[in-house]
């Protein structure tokens, strides 16, 4: 059995924290789907945690039924990453993830996330302070570096091994790729090769053979679901069967259909209008990719006012599928 320290990850299949994507909500349609082994919420800004942003504080909510739930968070010192590790173990996090793998922009700017893989000693510290700072288990998640000319992972990876990390994560991108082409899983194999703590492999996992070839591929220990769960909330539970050699049939339009409602529903009645309706237009466009004709509903929530509308939209969409799919 997998484990994170002494966190069991039972099956060994992992939410990944996405800004704006993994909330409470979401975490929680997932875990009461099932066949996941590990949680994990959407990155937190540590010197917003300090501050006591009171938008970051409300992120932190979770219910018991979550855990394992892992707490991410991001940062560009020491100190500040310390401290707000320990406020993510006085909150109840099971585990505290350090992100050094976000691409984004705004996040590289401030010189956290994927920018430490261009100043490893920095992220040592950051590592180094963190681990001394709390008790519970602390994985780090990371990218193979900056650039193609830059692929310092196996370094950053025995880092995180010599500092006490528990477990790594690694998404075979690189900063500058983002999301563009490929990820490069022989990479995710090269880690593990490495280093003697658990490794799991993110990037381009979309189906339970995708996660079965992966592990059978790389030798990875978990397999970290990030974008592919927006797409399809039901493939941990999905990836679960198919390593237990059993299967699960495909989600209806119907079930479908009521999953995105009842969530729906749960934002409206849960946030403020304005913040609703960004969410609203958030997970429309994931949970409808993929979908047939979703380009136009796509389109239409851009145009979109108020929260009730959103429900209507999706009905009106789902009207359409259902005959087709039962004929």
């Amino acid at each position: 059995m997998f484990a994170i320290d002494h966190i069991p990850v039972d099956p060994p299949l992992v939410l990944a924290p996405m800004a704006g994507v993994t909330d409470r909500d979401f975490r929680l349609i997932v875990r009461r789907m099932g066949g996941v082994g590990v949680v994990t919420m959407e990155f937190i800004s540590s010197k917003g945690l300090m501050r006591g942003d009171p938008q970051i504080l409300q992120r932190l909510t979770f219910s018991e039924e979550e855990r394992p739930l892992s707490i991410q968070i991001y940062g560009s010192d020491g100190p500040t990453m310390a401290e707000a590790a320990r406020e993510v173990e006085r909150r109840g996090a099971d585990i505290c993830d350090i992100n050094m793998g976000c691409p984004s922009n705004k996040v590289l700017k401030g010189c956290a996330g994927a920018a430490l893989m261009g100043d490893l000693k920095v992220a040592e510290e950051i590592i180094a302070a963190v681990r001394q700072a709390i008790s519970i288990p602390l994985t780090v998640k990371f990218r193979l570096g900056l650039d193609d000319r830059r692929q310092n992972y196996l370094e950053l990876g025995r880092i995180c091994e010599a500092n006490g990390v528990a477990a790594v994560a690694l998404h075979p991108r690189t900063a500058r790729q983002k999301f563009t082409g490929s990820a490069a899983w022989r990479h995710i194999a090269a880690l593990k090769d490495a280093l003697s703590i658990p490794v799991m492999g993110n990037g381009d996992v979309g189906t339970p053979e995708d996660a079965a070839r992966m592990i059978r591929e790389t030798g990875c220990d978990a397999v970290m679901i990030g974008r592919g769960a927006t797409r399809n909330p039901w493939i941990f539970c999905q990836i679960a069967a198919h390593l237990s050699n059993g299967d699960m049939p495909q989600p209806t339009w119907e079930d479908r259909r009521d999953l995105i409602l009842d969530h729906f529903h749960t934002i409206i009645a849960r946030e403020e209008p304005k913040f609703a309706r960004f969410k609203l237009q958030t997970f429309t466009g994931l949970y409808s990719k993929g979908l047939p004709d979703s380009l136009k509903l796509r389109r239409q929530i851009h145009s979109l006012q108020e929260p009730e509308q959103f429900i209507e939209a999706i009905e009106r969409f789902f009207d359409k599928l259902i005959p087709r799919q039962a004929a």
